[in-house]
């Protein structure tokens, strides 16, 4: 991840719910990037779409989706994504101008930062650039041991869980890595796993008080939990079933976390999101790129047969969505499929793979002649979102009065 995090959205509601989220959520001395005026994308980027919210997002999952699948990105892509980092080793959302310093005003976030590390530990020849955003990402840790969206903010499950995924990717130790007050990033998460019973019993909220999209949350923290990140491949099977059951472990919450998304997903398959803010239809619809994020987590905690319902119905529902929302939505497929041992070149009759190639620059190595899927990174290689800017969109709805699943509504085609 994360995350964003995916449903499809007008892309003139993204935009304006970006703008919404960078004001919401970063702090008052910093300033909200404005959209990019040219509709010419950059040559290295994947995707056709104003990159201003999701740039280095959707960038870092189509290179980790390509990677994951054996597929040798561009040279030229992988140029851009590290030439968006900051001096501080920091990345934005998206920088026009990566010959400029990055302006002071320009809002830096935990998110980008942390799937650019996840994408670039694995492509390899990136040492110096992951250090040094995994310097950043250190030092902008809350006391509590996680992290928010901005640096500042108050931690959030889905940044936390992401910021994991990098540092396992990078080769740290995430249970190592401590706050200024002594916290872990496990700690931090502990603190959004919800007990079982009731509505969300089993579940991590995005944050105490506010909720969020409970299921976008979930499917991040799991993965967390388990110190990965986007990239997984299938668990030891989970004997506990979708029980919850009382656990003050990490381990613990990780298998409620499971067993919730689980039981959401078994009478339909698929998760839903509520209706964008304005819409004449009140209907929820369905959110498929929670639901590959579901099927990750399902399958990283050993509920493979859990994960059986909801693959088959993104096999058959999930082409018009990916098409229409662009390479991070392929690259989330590609990740899911690559979890639950499903071929993603012959995904319910798309090929995902040449489907994301086709969105950016050509990959050094065609999809025809890739190799073998690769194995598992470091458990982490990291929906990922992958998951999506999660964190930030649902800051943005509380300042705004909406409730989504932000890093979902950011792709752009």
């Amino acid at each position: 991840m994360t995350t964003v995090r995916r449903s499809a959205a007008a892309l003139a509601a993204s935009a304006v719910l970006g703008m919404a989220i960078a004001s919401a959520a970063a702090p008052a001395a910093i300033a909200a990037p404005t959209p990019t005026p040219s509709t010419v994308p950059p040559s290295g980027l994947y995707g056709t779409g104003d990159p201003t919210y999701d740039g280095v997002w959707r960038q870092s999952l189509a290179l980790l989706a390509q990677d994951t699948v054996g597929v040798k990105p561009a040279a030229k892509a992988v140029d851009w994504l590290a030439g968006q980092q900051c001096d501080s080793g920091a990345f934005p959302s998206y920088r026009a101008d990566a010959t400029k310093p990055c302006d002071a005003k320009l809002p830096l976030n935990s998110n980008a930062s942390a799937a650019a590390v996840q994408a670039l530990a694995a492509l390899g020849g990136q040492e110096a650039t992951v250090k040094k955003t995994v310097g950043w990402l250190k030092s902008v840790q809350n006391a509590d041991g996680g992290w928010g969206y901005n640096p500042g903010g108050a931690s959030d499950a889905n940044s936390t869980s992401i910021v994991i995924g990098a540092l396992a990717a990078a080769g740290e130790k995430p249970d190592a890595v401590k706050s200024k007050g002594g916290k872990t990033p496990y700690e931090a998460l502990l603190t959004f796993a919800q007990p079982c019973g009731g509505k969300d019993g089993g579940a991590f909220l995005f944050q105490p008080k506010q909720p969020g999209i409970v299921a976008d949350s979930t499917a991040a923290a799991v993965l967390g939990a388990h110190g990965k990140g986007f990239v997984v491949t299938a668990g030891a099977k989970d004997a506990k079933g979708t029980v919850c059951e009382k656990s003050t472990t990490v381990e613990g919450a990780a298998h409620n976390g499971a067993a919730y998304l689980a039981t959401a997903l078994a009478k339909t398959g698929h998760l839903n999101t509520p209706p964008m803010p304005g819409a004449t239809d009140p209907a929820e619809k369905p959110d498929f790129g929670n639901t590959a994020d579901a099927v990750i987590a399902l399958t990283a905690q050993g509920l493979g047969d859990q994960a059986k319902k909801p693959l088959a119905w993104l096999q058959q529902n999930s082409a018009a969505w990916a098409k229409e929302s662009g390479p991070a939505a392929y690259a989330q497929l590609i990740l899911a499929a690559h979890a639950a041992g499903a071929d993603p070149k012959i995904f319910g009759g798309t090929d995902l793979v040449a489907a994301l190639n086709a969105t950016g620059p050509a990959p050094e190595k065609s999809a025809t002649s890739e190799k073998p899927e690769k194995s598992e990174k470091s458990d982490s290689g990291s929906d990922a979102g992958v998951w999506w800017i999660v964190g930030a969109f649902f800051v943005a709805s509380i300042g705004a009065g909406i409730l989504i699943s932000g890093r979902r509504k950011n792709q752009q085609h």
